[in-house]
């Protein structure tokens, strides 16, 4: 089924604005400092293979779950709510795990850039949108990763500590919104 270029911006901003690459810069560079350096390739790599798994099995997982798509956008929407709103108010709700020297798999691929709200998202837009259009925004969004994850020490001097906050919360403010979107795209086909 075609797509317009205009879902294709849609979906590659709602998971640009998910997986929130920039808004990690600090924790990332602090991370690279802890263990010696970031396996660039692998991290992008790992996450995008969660990330294209999810996308092609993860209904498959769903229904073996007995959860039904627009229950786990509705659901998605939420979790990408709340993660809206820790950007914005700077409360830190979604605790990750705190040992460096587990690597590049964990916590960089996961749960950093394919965590569990890149993962509700990619569900939620598959729910709205078709496979296509998703798998290309993943494709595009995993080019950004990696030119970010080669970039750090340059985007840190870029932006400084004032920037890095102002995109973190303007990000917040689009996940906001596009929760709000998918909740009510979804929520409303829940109670008939």
């Amino acid at each position: 089924m075609p797509f317009s270029i205009d879902q294709l911006l849609t979906v590659t901003f709602t998971l640009f604005a998910v997986i929130d690459i920039v808004g990690s810069v600090p924790l990332l560079i602090g991370l690279k400092e802890k263990m010696g350096g970031i396996r660039e390739f692998r991290a992008t790599l790992i996450s995008g293979a969660l990330m294209l798994l999810f996308l092609f099995v993860g209904e498959k997982f769903l229904a073996i779950l007995g959860v039904d798509v627009k229950s786990f956008a509705v659901g998605g929407s939420i979790v990408i709510f709340i993660l809206g709103l820790e950007m914005v108010l700077g409360h830190e709700f979604f605790k990750g795990g705190d040992d460096p020297k587990s690597g590049t798999v964990v916590p960089i691929a996961f749960p950093l850039i394919a965590g569990s709200g890149t993962l509700t998202t990619i569900i939620s837009l598959r729910a709205n949108y078709d496979e296509w259009p998703v798998a290309i925004a993943i494709v595009l969004n995993l080019l950004i990763v990696y030119i970010v994850l080669k970039s750090l020490n340059y985007i840190e001097r870029l932006l400084g500590p004032a920037g890095l906050l102002a995109v973190r919360k303007f990000f917040g403010v689009i996940l906001l919104a596009i929760a709000v979107k998918i909740f009510a795209t979804n929520a409303s086909g829940l109670l008939k």
